[in-house]
């Protein structure tokens, strides 16, 4: 099990950003891995329902709202509210962090 743990933590450094690089700027309190795990658990069925099985297709397509850190910080809010989540603040800036880190590149 330990080692399972290693692992896993080895392979989570390994995929992020170390301090400083990235665009942390733009949310520089969230942590885009917690952020990452927050998203996996809440956002992706619910885009997944709306893009016909590819949650990815919000953040990439041509018409996408977000276009600014603001709005996005935004958009992660609403979504909080409407799936009722009850993210903290910290919450949604971790997510925010990690859609800006894989998707939007905010600096």
């Amino acid at each position: 099990m330990l080692a399972k743990l290693l692992a896993v933590g080895a392979c989570m450094a390994l995929s992020t950003p170390a301090a400083g690089e990235g665009n942390a700027a733009a949310f520089p309190k969230g942590d885009a891995l917690l952020g990452a795990a927050l998203a996996s658990k809440d956002c992706v069925a619910c885009h997944a329902r709306r893009f016909d099985g590819n949650a990815d297709r919000i953040y990439l397509r041509d018409d996408r709202k977000v276009r600014t850190p603001a709005q996005l910080a935004a958009q992660v809010s609403y979504c909080n509210t409407e799936l009722g989540t009850g993210y903290f603040p910290d919450e949604e800036e971790h997510v925010a962090a990690f859609l800006n880190q894989k998707y939007y590149h905010f600096k």
